[in-house]
């Protein structure tokens, strides 16, 4: 498989750059107008590989528009087109290459938090639980076991754009935000929650926990960036789901395992990949959007 468009030097010409990310590139179509470019490139603990992974933006944008186009009842988003050839500036040569992989967008101010809601109870939520029965400093139940289903989800927003996110309490997050913002944001992140929820569970997907981000265009609060994807999503099979341990997620989970078993201190640069994890992570990718979004995805 050799559908892969990394990005790094190789950007398309006539656009001006606004930002590029760990996995996406962001450039300026017009005044009101923005194009994402969802690239394979794959990040673990911080850290951007060289090699990226095959098909992993295609995957991204199908499943991040599936979302964007199931919860306009819920909320606005900044999804105009994932079309290509709406992009105007582009040549037809870079039309080919980043076909599937583009989302025209509208322009927004993002938020300056990460809206983070846990249905259960993992990861970095499940460290600070142990030591102090909560998650962002909101207090949980006694006796929790990893990965059990919480009473109810919760908010636990992050710091964004720094190196490391940090969690926020609920009044930090507040202060940033303020009272009005802050509410609605919680409200609103919490019903795209639960319609994930809904959704995925006939499919045999168990939607763990997600990252929304929320930004505002002429007073209008916007759903941005994505949503509900495997990048931005612990998803676990239903088959796999067990109380009491940590099931296997529809991420790069596989690649993180790996990573882990190397004598690598996780700081830039990091080892040449195995093009066999390589091969396995793009197959959990292509197996989660075929069953999210029913249509399978195949290299250019």
């Amino acid at each position: 498989m050799t559908d892969v468009y990394l990005g790094r030097e190789d950007r398309p010409t006539g656009l001006e750059q606004i930002a590029s990310g760990k996995v996406r590139d962001i450039y300026g179509l017009d005044p009101d107008h923005l194009l994402f470019v969802t690239t394979d490139r794959v990040s673990a603990f911080d850290v951007v590989m060289d090699e990226g992974v095959p098909m992993k933006g295609k995957v991204l944008t199908a499943i991040a528009a599936h979302w964007f186009e199931r919860t306009r009842d819920l909320t606005p988003n900044h999804l105009v087109s994932t079309c290509v050839d709406d992009a105007e500036g582009l040549d037809e040569s870079w039309k080919e290459r980043l076909r599937g992989r583009v989302m025209i967008v509208r322009r927004a101010k993002p938020d300056p938090i990460e809206w983070v809601v846990r249905g259960h109870i993992a990861g970095s939520g499940w460290k600070e639980y142990r030591q102090s029965q909560t998650i962002c400093g909101i207090p949980l139940p006694a006796g929790l076991s990893l990965a059990e289903e919480l009473p109810e989800p919760i908010v636990t927003p992050t710091t964004k754009h720094e190196a490391h996110d940090r969690p926020l309490t609920p009044d930090q997050a507040r202060d940033l935000v303020g009272e009005d913002r802050w509410e609605h944001g919680k409200a609103l992140c919490l019903a795209l929650f639960e319609r994930g929820r809904q959704q995925l569970a006939p499919l045999g997907l168990r939607l763990a926990d997600t990252k929304f981000e929320l930004g505002v265009r002429d007073d209008e609060p916007l759903l941005i960036d994505e949503a509900l994807t495997p990048d931005s999503s612990r998803m676990w099979d239903e088959g796999d789901y067990r109380v009491g341990i940590s099931p296997p997620s529809f991420d790069k989970q596989i690649l993180r395992d790996w990573l882990e078993t190397l004598d690598w201190d996780k700081e830039y640069p990091a080892p040449p990949l195995d093009p066999t994890i390589v091969a396995r992570v793009t197959a959990r990718y292509l197996e989660v959007c075929e069953r999210i979004t029913g249509e399978e995805l195949v290299p250019a």
